[in-house]
Protein backbone atom coordinates (compact mmCIF):
# COMPACT_ATOMS: atom_id res chain seq x y z
CA UNK A 1 0.00 0.00 0.00
CA UNK A 2 1.17 3.41 -0.82
CA UNK A 3 2.00 6.08 1.90
CA UNK A 4 -0.81 8.42 2.95
CA UNK A 5 -0.41 11.57 0.26
CA UNK A 6 -0.91 14.89 1.88
CA UNK A 7 -3.07 17.61 0.02
CA UNK A 8 -0.23 20.30 1.41
CA UNK A 9 2.37 19.12 -0.47
CA UNK A 10 1.84 20.38 -3.53
CA UNK A 11 0.87 23.52 -2.14
CA UNK A 12 4.49 23.86 -0.54
CA UNK A 13 5.72 22.91 -3.97
CA UNK A 14 4.34 25.90 -5.17
CA UNK A 15 6.60 28.00 -4.00
CA UNK A 16 10.05 26.46 -3.89
CA UNK A 17 11.14 29.45 -6.26
CA UNK A 18 10.30 31.77 -3.82
CA UNK A 19 12.76 33.42 -1.35
CA UNK A 20 10.70 33.14 1.92
CA UNK A 21 11.36 30.52 4.07
CA UNK A 22 8.92 27.72 4.09
CA UNK A 23 7.73 27.05 7.61
CA UNK A 24 5.40 24.10 7.73
CA UNK A 25 3.95 24.11 11.80
CA UNK A 26 1.48 21.71 13.43
CA UNK A 27 0.60 19.07 16.07
CA UNK A 28 3.33 16.96 16.41
CA UNK A 29 3.31 13.42 15.32
CA UNK A 30 0.98 14.89 12.05
CA UNK A 31 3.38 13.76 9.37
CA UNK A 32 5.71 17.35 8.91
CA UNK A 33 8.52 15.24 8.97
CA UNK A 34 8.12 12.52 6.42
CA UNK A 35 6.65 15.21 4.06
CA UNK A 36 9.84 17.23 4.13
CA UNK A 37 11.90 13.71 3.37
CA UNK A 38 9.30 13.46 0.11
CA UNK A 39 10.25 16.56 -0.74
CA UNK A 40 13.59 16.33 -0.29
CA UNK A 41 13.61 12.76 -2.26
CA UNK A 42 11.88 14.45 -5.14
CA UNK A 43 14.08 17.39 -5.33
CA UNK A 44 16.98 15.03 -5.57
CA UNK A 45 15.26 12.69 -7.86
CA UNK A 46 15.18 15.82 -10.38
CA UNK A 47 19.01 16.98 -9.67
CA UNK A 48 18.79 19.23 -7.00
CA UNK A 49 21.49 19.69 -4.60
CA UNK A 50 19.87 19.10 -0.81
CA UNK A 51 20.86 18.83 3.35
CA UNK A 52 18.74 17.69 6.13
CA UNK A 53 18.90 18.80 9.42
CA UNK A 54 17.01 17.61 12.36
CA UNK A 55 17.40 19.34 15.81
CA UNK A 56 16.36 16.11 17.80
CA UNK A 57 19.70 14.75 16.65
CA UNK A 58 22.48 15.56 18.78
CA UNK A 59 24.85 15.83 16.26
CA UNK A 60 22.93 18.39 13.75
CA UNK A 61 21.95 20.16 16.79
CA UNK A 62 25.44 20.75 17.71
CA UNK A 63 25.68 23.02 14.27
CA UNK A 64 23.09 25.33 15.74
CA UNK A 65 25.48 26.90 17.90
CA UNK A 66 25.74 30.07 16.00
CA UNK A 67 24.99 31.28 12.86
CA UNK A 68 28.32 31.45 11.62
CA UNK A 69 29.27 27.94 12.33
CA UNK A 70 25.86 26.70 10.83
CA UNK A 71 26.96 28.65 7.71
CA UNK A 72 30.13 27.32 7.89
CA UNK A 73 28.20 23.58 7.56
CA UNK A 74 26.28 24.55 5.50
CA UNK A 75 28.62 25.86 2.77
CA UNK A 76 30.35 22.32 3.21
CA UNK A 77 27.83 20.62 2.71
CA UNK A 78 26.28 22.52 -0.23
CA UNK A 79 28.78 23.62 -1.74
CA UNK A 80 28.35 25.77 -5.12
CA UNK A 81 25.78 28.62 -5.22
CA UNK A 82 22.54 26.59 -4.66
CA UNK A 83 20.51 23.96 -2.68
CA UNK A 84 17.88 23.35 -0.35
CA UNK A 85 17.90 23.26 3.07
CA UNK A 86 16.10 21.77 5.40
CA UNK A 87 15.76 21.65 9.16
CA UNK A 88 13.34 19.64 11.44
CA UNK A 89 12.24 20.20 15.30
CA UNK A 90 13.18 24.19 14.90
CA UNK A 91 11.53 24.50 18.10
CA UNK A 92 14.53 22.96 19.66
CA UNK A 93 16.72 25.65 19.08
CA UNK A 94 17.12 28.96 21.27
CA UNK A 95 16.03 32.35 20.13
CA UNK A 96 14.97 30.19 16.56
CA UNK A 97 13.69 33.09 15.16
CA UNK A 98 16.17 35.33 15.68
CA UNK A 99 18.44 32.54 14.18
CA UNK A 100 16.33 32.45 10.96
CA UNK A 101 16.33 35.83 10.34
CA UNK A 102 20.03 36.13 10.74
CA UNK A 103 19.92 33.68 8.10
CA UNK A 104 17.37 34.85 5.64
CA UNK A 105 19.14 38.33 5.29
CA UNK A 106 22.46 36.94 4.71
CA UNK A 107 21.10 36.40 1.39
CA UNK A 108 22.48 33.30 1.18
CA UNK A 109 22.26 30.87 -2.02
CA UNK A 110 19.83 28.34 -0.43
CA UNK A 111 16.13 27.86 0.14
CA UNK A 112 15.05 26.86 3.71
CA UNK A 113 12.39 24.40 4.29
CA UNK A 114 11.87 24.44 8.25
CA UNK A 115 9.40 22.64 10.47
CA UNK A 116 8.38 22.87 14.22
CA UNK A 117 5.56 22.53 16.51
CA UNK A 118 3.00 24.53 17.59
CA UNK A 119 5.48 25.36 20.82
CA UNK A 120 7.99 27.08 18.42
CA UNK A 121 5.36 30.01 18.26
CA UNK A 122 5.28 30.16 22.37
CA UNK A 123 8.54 29.68 23.78
CA UNK A 124 10.62 32.22 20.92
CA UNK A 125 8.21 34.16 19.19
CA UNK A 126 9.32 33.00 15.63
CA UNK A 127 6.43 34.59 14.11
CA UNK A 128 7.83 38.14 14.86
CA UNK A 129 11.18 37.66 14.43
CA UNK A 130 10.31 36.52 10.47
CA UNK A 131 7.74 38.79 9.98
CA UNK A 132 7.88 39.23 5.80
CA UNK A 133 10.37 36.67 5.44
CA UNK A 134 8.44 33.68 6.10
CA UNK A 135 5.38 31.79 4.03
CA UNK A 136 3.44 29.07 6.79
CA UNK A 137 1.76 26.42 5.88
CA UNK A 138 -0.04 24.68 8.65
CA UNK A 139 -0.44 20.96 8.62
CA UNK A 140 -3.02 19.43 10.11
CA UNK A 141 -4.13 15.71 10.71
CA UNK A 142 -4.98 13.25 7.66
CA UNK A 143 -8.33 14.52 6.47
CA UNK A 144 -10.94 12.23 5.65
CA UNK A 145 -10.61 12.31 1.90
CA UNK A 146 -6.92 11.77 2.08
CA UNK A 147 -7.75 8.49 4.43
CA UNK A 148 -10.32 7.64 1.48
CA UNK A 149 -7.59 8.37 -1.02
CA UNK A 150 -5.07 6.28 0.62
CA UNK A 151 -7.54 3.22 1.21
CA UNK A 152 -8.16 3.44 -2.12
CA UNK A 153 -4.65 3.08 -3.38
CA UNK A 154 -5.37 6.78 -5.36
CA UNK A 155 -7.71 4.65 -7.89
CA UNK A 156 -10.23 7.24 -7.75
CA UNK A 157 -8.37 10.74 -6.90
CA UNK A 158 -9.92 12.40 -9.57
CA UNK A 159 -13.41 10.91 -9.05
CA UNK A 160 -13.76 10.92 -5.11
CA UNK A 161 -16.94 12.44 -5.40
CA UNK A 162 -18.30 9.84 -6.94
CA UNK A 163 -16.98 7.02 -5.14
CA UNK A 164 -18.93 8.40 -1.83
CA UNK A 165 -21.69 8.20 -3.95
CA UNK A 166 -21.65 4.60 -5.27
CA UNK A 167 -19.97 3.30 -2.26
CA UNK A 168 -22.19 4.69 0.12
CA UNK A 169 -22.08 1.83 2.82
CA UNK A 170 -18.12 1.75 2.93
CA UNK A 171 -18.06 5.57 3.26
CA UNK A 172 -20.32 5.45 5.84
CA UNK A 173 -19.03 3.05 7.67
CA UNK A 174 -15.15 4.87 6.85
CA UNK A 175 -16.35 8.17 8.23
CA UNK A 176 -17.77 6.14 11.70
CA UNK A 177 -13.92 5.29 11.65
CA UNK A 178 -12.70 8.55 11.02
CA UNK A 179 -15.27 9.96 13.23
CA UNK A 180 -14.08 7.96 16.25
CA UNK A 181 -10.19 8.01 15.65
CA UNK A 182 -9.53 10.48 14.17
CA UNK A 183 -6.78 11.23 11.82
CA UNK A 184 -3.02 11.17 13.09
CA UNK A 185 -1.31 9.15 10.46
CA UNK A 186 -0.20 6.33 12.82
CA UNK A 187 -3.72 6.05 13.66
CA UNK A 188 -4.95 5.55 10.15
CA UNK A 189 -2.01 2.77 9.81
CA UNK A 190 -2.92 0.86 12.59
CA UNK A 191 -5.58 -1.73 11.82
CA UNK A 192 -6.71 -2.55 15.35
CA UNK A 193 -8.50 -0.37 18.29
CA UNK A 194 -6.27 -1.25 20.83
CA UNK A 195 -3.27 0.05 18.54
CA UNK A 196 -5.61 3.13 17.98
CA UNK A 197 -6.11 3.71 21.48
CA UNK A 198 -2.33 3.45 22.39
CA UNK A 199 -1.16 6.16 20.05
CA UNK A 200 -3.59 8.73 20.84
CA UNK A 201 -2.40 8.07 24.32
CA UNK A 202 1.03 8.63 23.25
CA UNK A 203 0.25 11.67 21.29
CA UNK A 204 -1.45 13.21 24.04
CA UNK A 205 0.99 12.29 27.04
CA UNK A 206 3.50 13.83 24.80
CA UNK A 207 1.87 17.04 23.68
CA UNK A 208 1.08 17.57 27.36
CA UNK A 209 4.18 16.51 28.96
CA UNK A 210 6.46 17.75 26.22
CA UNK A 211 5.09 21.42 24.87
CA UNK A 212 2.90 22.07 27.98
CA UNK A 213 5.04 20.73 30.71
CA UNK A 214 8.69 20.87 29.63
CA UNK A 215 8.89 24.18 26.94
CA UNK A 216 6.05 26.28 28.57
CA UNK A 217 7.36 24.88 32.19
CA UNK A 218 3.46 24.83 33.11
CA UNK A 219 3.39 23.58 36.71
CA UNK A 220 -0.31 22.20 36.78
CA UNK A 221 -0.01 19.85 34.36
CA UNK A 222 -3.43 18.46 36.04
CA UNK A 223 -5.29 21.38 35.82
CA UNK A 224 -4.61 21.53 31.87
CA UNK A 225 -5.57 18.32 30.99
CA UNK A 226 -8.75 18.47 33.76
CA UNK A 227 -9.54 21.56 31.63
CA UNK A 228 -9.35 19.77 28.06
CA UNK A 229 -10.99 16.47 29.79
CA UNK A 230 -14.30 18.97 30.21
CA UNK A 231 -13.73 20.73 27.09
CA UNK A 232 -13.75 17.44 25.20
CA UNK A 233 -17.43 16.60 26.53
CA UNK A 234 -18.58 20.28 25.99
CA UNK A 235 -17.68 20.56 22.12
CA UNK A 236 -19.28 23.18 20.49
CA UNK A 237 -20.72 24.73 23.83
CA UNK A 238 -19.42 28.39 24.90
CA UNK A 239 -17.10 28.22 27.67
CA UNK A 240 -18.36 29.45 30.99
CA UNK A 241 -14.88 30.96 32.17
CA UNK A 242 -15.37 31.15 35.84
CA UNK A 243 -17.34 27.88 35.90
CA UNK A 244 -14.43 26.07 34.24
CA UNK A 245 -11.91 27.95 35.74
CA UNK A 246 -13.49 26.48 39.39
CA UNK A 247 -13.60 23.23 37.83
CA UNK A 248 -9.70 22.86 37.12
CA UNK A 249 -9.20 24.73 40.34
CA UNK A 250 -7.23 27.76 38.69
CA UNK A 251 -7.85 30.94 38.23
CA UNK A 252 -9.48 33.03 35.20
CA UNK A 253 -6.57 34.37 33.98
CA UNK A 254 -4.67 31.26 34.34
CA UNK A 255 -7.27 29.34 32.61
CA UNK A 256 -7.41 31.90 29.85
CA UNK A 257 -3.37 31.37 29.12
CA UNK A 258 -4.16 27.74 29.94
CA UNK A 259 -6.81 27.77 26.44
CA UNK A 260 -4.26 30.19 24.51
CA UNK A 261 -1.70 27.43 25.29
CA UNK A 262 -4.18 24.63 24.06
CA UNK A 263 -4.52 26.33 20.94
CA UNK A 264 -0.97 27.45 20.16
CA UNK A 265 -0.20 23.70 20.28
CA UNK A 266 -2.89 22.30 18.23
CA UNK A 267 -5.17 20.67 20.19
CA UNK A 268 -7.87 23.04 19.87
CA UNK A 269 -9.34 26.26 18.27
CA UNK A 270 -12.01 28.62 19.18
CA UNK A 271 -14.96 30.16 17.67
CA UNK A 272 -16.15 33.80 18.30
CA UNK A 273 -19.82 34.41 18.54
CA UNK A 274 -21.13 36.54 15.28
CA UNK A 275 -22.17 39.70 15.95
CA UNK A 276 -22.28 42.83 13.58
CA UNK A 277 -21.06 44.71 16.41
CA UNK A 278 -17.19 43.75 16.44
CA UNK A 279 -15.99 45.08 19.77
CA UNK A 280 -19.06 42.85 20.94
CA UNK A 281 -18.38 39.96 19.20
CA UNK A 282 -14.44 39.99 20.96
CA UNK A 283 -15.81 39.87 24.34
CA UNK A 284 -18.33 37.26 23.89
CA UNK A 285 -17.26 33.65 25.28
CA UNK A 286 -16.02 31.59 22.18
CA UNK A 287 -16.69 28.19 21.92
CA UNK A 288 -14.11 25.44 21.33
CA UNK A 289 -13.95 22.53 18.95
CA UNK A 290 -11.05 20.19 18.52
CA UNK A 291 -8.47 19.63 15.81
CA UNK A 292 -8.57 16.25 16.03
CA UNK A 293 -11.69 14.23 16.71
CA UNK A 294 -10.23 11.31 17.53
CA UNK A 295 -8.13 13.39 20.18
CA UNK A 296 -11.24 15.24 21.66
CA UNK A 297 -12.42 11.07 21.87
CA UNK A 298 -9.54 10.38 23.93
CA UNK A 299 -9.95 13.69 25.90
CA UNK A 300 -13.37 12.52 26.54
CA UNK A 301 -13.05 8.99 27.12
CA UNK A 302 -14.70 7.51 24.37
CA UNK A 303 -12.20 6.55 22.26
CA UNK A 304 -13.10 3.20 20.43
CA UNK A 305 -16.64 3.53 22.61
CA UNK A 306 -18.22 6.51 20.21
CA UNK A 307 -22.27 4.66 20.41
CA UNK A 308 -24.28 7.15 22.07
CA UNK A 309 -25.60 9.66 19.03
CA UNK A 310 -25.71 12.53 20.83
CA UNK A 311 -21.80 11.88 21.58
CA UNK A 312 -21.93 11.04 17.86
CA UNK A 313 -23.51 14.13 16.82
CA UNK A 314 -21.35 16.88 18.13
CA UNK A 315 -18.13 14.59 17.08
CA UNK A 316 -19.57 14.84 13.24
CA UNK A 317 -20.46 18.81 14.12
CA UNK A 318 -16.76 19.54 15.12
CA UNK A 319 -15.93 16.97 11.84
CA UNK A 320 -17.97 19.69 9.84
CA UNK A 321 -16.08 22.73 11.54
CA UNK A 322 -12.61 21.64 10.79
CA UNK A 323 -13.66 21.06 7.40
CA UNK A 324 -14.97 24.35 6.80
CA UNK A 325 -12.15 26.01 8.56
CA UNK A 326 -9.44 23.94 6.29
CA UNK A 327 -11.88 25.53 3.23
CA UNK A 328 -12.41 29.15 4.28
CA UNK A 329 -7.92 29.22 4.95
CA UNK A 330 -6.57 31.86 2.64
CA UNK A 331 -9.43 33.82 1.99
CA UNK A 332 -9.64 36.37 4.18
CA UNK A 333 -13.14 34.75 5.75
CA UNK A 334 -13.69 34.45 9.28
CA UNK A 335 -15.63 31.12 10.58
CA UNK A 336 -18.37 31.67 13.86
CA UNK A 337 -21.02 30.34 15.80
CA UNK A 338 -24.32 32.11 16.49
CA UNK A 339 -26.08 32.77 19.59
CA UNK A 340 -28.56 34.65 21.02
CA UNK A 341 -30.11 35.24 24.58
CA UNK A 342 -33.38 33.45 23.30
CA UNK A 343 -31.28 30.08 23.00
CA UNK A 344 -31.62 30.93 18.94
CA UNK A 345 -28.48 28.80 18.14
CA UNK A 346 -27.11 27.86 14.54
CA UNK A 347 -23.65 25.99 14.09
CA UNK A 348 -21.40 27.89 12.14
CA UNK A 349 -21.49 31.28 10.60
CA UNK A 350 -18.93 32.11 7.83
CA UNK A 351 -18.28 35.35 7.31
CA UNK A 352 -17.80 36.56 3.59
CA UNK A 353 -16.73 39.87 4.55
CA UNK A 354 -18.99 40.92 1.37
CA UNK A 355 -21.98 37.90 2.20
CA UNK A 356 -23.03 35.70 5.15
CA UNK A 357 -23.18 32.12 4.95
CA UNK A 358 -24.96 30.32 7.88
CA UNK A 359 -24.70 26.92 8.20
CA UNK A 360 -26.53 24.06 10.57
CA UNK A 361 -24.87 20.50 10.83
CA UNK A 362 -27.51 17.67 11.29
CA UNK A 363 -26.20 14.22 12.31
CA UNK A 364 -29.08 12.69 10.32
CA UNK A 365 -30.71 11.12 7.32
CA UNK A 366 -33.14 13.72 6.71
CA UNK A 367 -35.87 12.44 4.69
CA UNK A 368 -37.56 15.49 4.15
CA UNK A 369 -37.10 19.47 4.12
CA UNK A 370 -37.45 21.25 7.58
CA UNK A 371 -36.12 24.52 8.42
CA UNK A 372 -34.85 24.91 12.16
CA UNK A 373 -36.49 27.72 13.99
CA UNK A 374 -32.94 28.98 14.93
CA UNK A 375 -32.22 29.23 11.23
CA UNK A 376 -35.08 30.95 10.43
CA UNK A 377 -34.62 33.22 13.21
CA UNK A 378 -31.07 34.26 11.55
CA UNK A 379 -32.26 34.25 7.79
CA UNK A 380 -35.45 36.63 9.08
CA UNK A 381 -32.73 38.71 10.60
CA UNK A 382 -29.46 38.60 8.52
CA UNK A 383 -30.97 37.86 4.90
CA UNK A 384 -28.43 36.21 3.63
CA UNK A 385 -28.17 34.83 0.12
CA UNK A 386 -27.99 31.29 1.03
CA UNK A 387 -27.97 28.79 4.13
CA UNK A 388 -26.36 25.38 4.06
CA UNK A 389 -28.01 22.49 6.01
CA UNK A 390 -25.31 19.52 6.31
CA UNK A 391 -26.42 15.87 6.93
CA UNK A 392 -25.96 12.21 5.91
CA UNK A 393 -28.11 11.90 2.86
CA UNK A 394 -30.92 14.70 2.03
CA UNK A 395 -30.00 16.77 -1.64
CA UNK A 396 -32.86 19.35 -1.52
CA UNK A 397 -33.31 23.22 -2.16
CA UNK A 398 -36.13 25.54 -0.61
CA UNK A 399 -36.38 29.13 -0.61
CA UNK A 400 -37.76 31.66 2.66
CA UNK A 401 -37.72 34.94 1.74
CA UNK A 402 -35.31 35.80 -0.62
CA UNK A 403 -32.47 33.40 1.17
CA UNK A 404 -32.10 30.15 -1.11
CA UNK A 405 -31.71 27.29 1.56
CA UNK A 406 -29.40 24.43 0.29
CA UNK A 407 -29.23 20.82 1.66
CA UNK A 408 -26.51 18.99 1.24
CA UNK A 409 -24.78 15.64 2.28
CA UNK A 410 -21.86 16.23 4.23
CA UNK A 411 -19.30 14.81 1.40
CA UNK A 412 -20.49 17.59 -0.91
CA UNK A 413 -17.91 19.53 0.85
CA UNK A 414 -15.26 18.11 -0.90
CA UNK A 415 -16.59 19.65 -4.26
CA UNK A 416 -13.89 22.35 -5.43
CA UNK A 417 -14.78 25.36 -4.92
CA UNK A 418 -18.03 24.75 -3.02
CA UNK A 419 -18.31 27.82 -0.43
CA UNK A 420 -17.79 29.82 -3.97
CA UNK A 421 -21.01 28.67 -5.32
CA UNK A 422 -23.02 29.70 -2.48
CA UNK A 423 -22.76 33.36 -3.61
CA UNK A 424 -25.38 36.26 -3.91
CA UNK A 425 -27.08 36.47 -7.89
Amino acid sequence: MNKIHRLLYSDIKKFLSDKEIILITGPRQVGKTTLMLSLKNELESTGNKTVFYNLDIERDNFWFTSQEQFVQRLQFDLPGNDGYVFIDEIQKKTNAGVFLKGLYDQNLPYKFIVSGSGSLELKEKIHESLAGRKRVFNMVPVSFIEMVDYRTNYKYSRRLLEWFTMEREKCSLWLSEYLAFGGYPRVILSENTEDKIRILDEIFTSCVEKDIGYLLKIERTDAFKMMIRILSSTTGNYINFSGLASETGISVNTLKNYLWYAEKIFLIYSLTPFFRNVKKELVKSPTVYFTDTGMRNYAAGLVGNLINPVDTGFVFQNFIGNILKELIQWKGWTLHYYRTTDKAEVDFIINKQYELLPVEVKYSKLKKIEIPRSLRSFINKYNPPNALIINLELTAEISLNSTKIKFIPWYLLFQNNILESFRSG
